[in-house]
């Protein structure tokens, strides 16, 4: 039996932010649990809902040298859905009505003590894995410790680590002096070729140069952190490690995004009464959100961060063009000010024809996704992205722009070779993207059928975990040896 530890600072069912949880909570229940036993290790905030809290169990405390004095560890237990996870707890570290605070000096010394504190604690657990896969920049240390505090005991003799990229944009960087004092490494460890980078120590950079292998979430986006443009300025570093990268495309949990049994849905439905049925989500939702009601307009849905990353710039420049089409928009999400604003202007000017809802609400998403016709997604960059494979899932077209992980699960549709599950386009460009929409608009109003069978296509794609876990299995096979 291969032992795999998963460190990350989130993961699904117990505390959550963004994707990075998703993949967190789902990846381990779908590896091979005849090869692998895979366990999960994550802070313990004080910000995680009671009712999770209360399937934890306090194992045991030790006290820990950090940052010039003694600090407490608390390893705490709990079984989820057949997984093993951990918890490090501490209390005055993992303060906060959120897990990630404002403060970056925080941050650092908050993640550096969570990375020594998985490591230390792992003997006492009693579990040793022969694989640490770590999880953005938060887990960089962790990596770093193995091969210098951690190198000389028995225990992690043979361990391998994987460090995993979700978005290269968040590095964790700070004064190199500031970050020497908290972890505790000697200058060998703040030279260019390790942990510095650009003056400032960088979390990120350390455990992409220690660890025995890298991933990050989709093939495409692979291949583009290694250029300039999408490499956050370490993308000599990703070159110079290519042959120890590899992109794995995440998935999503099938069985929460299942419009047959989806609890949020007026009507549920499936590849077989979509055409019957999915019509009455949409009118469902445009009765609840004011929209006028009518079965053959087109709807477009927009679930997302609202900030420039998921390219908002290009939405802001033609939306006024766009509610010129016979065509009905809803937003759900928050974000940057201007954006919000945005939405909320656009609202009032076209009453009945944009819904604005700048919030955030897992049932409101999943009826958006089950009752649009098409999904909106224009990013400038896309690690992996969610969103296009639950619209899949749900039957609802993806309009994406080629980039990262949309480029590599959604086909272009080809109207000469009935092929494709969704639009695209390649420039960051406004006009392209909304030539795009428009030939969209054409194929829903004018060829229903070819867009049922996109819709087919869309909804027999796998984008499950299994495919991707297989993938993981491999990459732990080839580490281990």
């Amino acid at each position: 039996m291969k032992k795999i530890l998963f460190v990350a600072s989130e993961g699904v069912p117990f505390i959550k932010t963004g994707g990075l949880a998703d993949v967190v909570g789902s990846l381990p229940k779908c590896i091979d649990k005849r090869y692998f036993d895979v366990r999960v290790i994550l802070p313990k905030y004080i910000c995680m809902k009671q009712e999770m809290k209360d399937l934890m169990q306090y194992r045991f405390h030790f006290y820990m040298d950090f940052h010039w004095k003694e600090e407490y560890v608390g390893i705490f237990e709990a079984n989820v859905g057949g997984v093993t996870y951990y918890f490090v707890d501490n209390e005055g570290m993992f303060r906060g009505h959120k897990p990630y605070g404002d403060n970056v000096y925080d941050e650092i010394e908050k993640y550096a003590f969570f990375s020594k504190a998985v490591l230390s604690s792992l003997p006492l657990i009693g579990f040793k894995p022969d694989v640490i896969h770590c999880h953005d920049w938060q887990t960089g240390l962790v990596p770093v410790y193995m091969k210098e505090r951690f190198r000389g005991n028995d225990f992690f003799a043979g361990m391998k680590s994987v460090m995993t990229i979700h978005n290269l944009k968040f590095q964790g960087k700070w004064d190199i002096r500031a970050v020497k004092d908290i972890t505790g490494l000697g200058d060998y460890y703040f030279t260019p070729d390790k942990l510095e980078s650009y003056k400032d120590a960088n979390l990120l950079k350390g455990g992409l140069v220690y660890a025995d292998a890298i991933t990050t979430v989709s093939d495409t986006y692979a291949r583009e952190i290694m250029t300039e443009f999408y490499g956050e300025k370490l993308d000599g570093l990703l070159r110079a490690r290519e042959h120890d990268l590899r992109g794995i495309v995440n998935g999503i949990d099938y069985e929460e995004f299942n419009p047959a049994t989806d609890p949020n849905l007026a009507h549920n439905y499936d590849a077989v009464t979509f055409r019957k049925e999915k019509g009455k989500n949409k009118r469902a939702l445009q009765r609840e959100l004011g929209l006028v009601e009518d079965d053959k307009v087109m709807l477009i849905g927009i679930v997302s961060r609202l900030t420039d990353q998921k390219g908002f710039d290009l939405i802001a420049r033609v939306m006024d063009e766009l509610c010129q089409d016979s065509i009905q928009v809803v937003v759900l999400g928050t974000g940057d000010a201007k954006y919000e604003n945005m939405f909320r202007h656009f609202a009032w000017k076209y009453q009945g024809k944009v819904s604005a809802n700048i919030y955030y609400s897992e049932g409101l998403s999943h009826k958006v996704y089950a009752a649009c016709d098409a999904f909106l997604m224009p990013s400038l960059f896309e690690p992996c992205g969610l969103s296009q494979l639950i619209s899949l899932r749900y039957g609802t077209v993806p309009i994406v722009r080629e980039t990262g992980g949309l480029k590599d699960t959604v086909e272009p549709y080809n109207e000469y070779e009935s092929t494709g599950t969704g639009f695209s386009f390649m420039n960051y460009n406004a006009h392209e993207m909304m030539a795009t929409v428009r030939y969209a608009e054409r194929i829903f109003y004018d060829k229903k059928r070819e867009w049922n069978k996109i819709v087919d296509r869309g909804m027999a794609a796998d984008f499950s975990w299994n495919a991707s876990a297989l993938k993981y299995q491999e990459m732990y096979d080839w580490l281990i040896g």
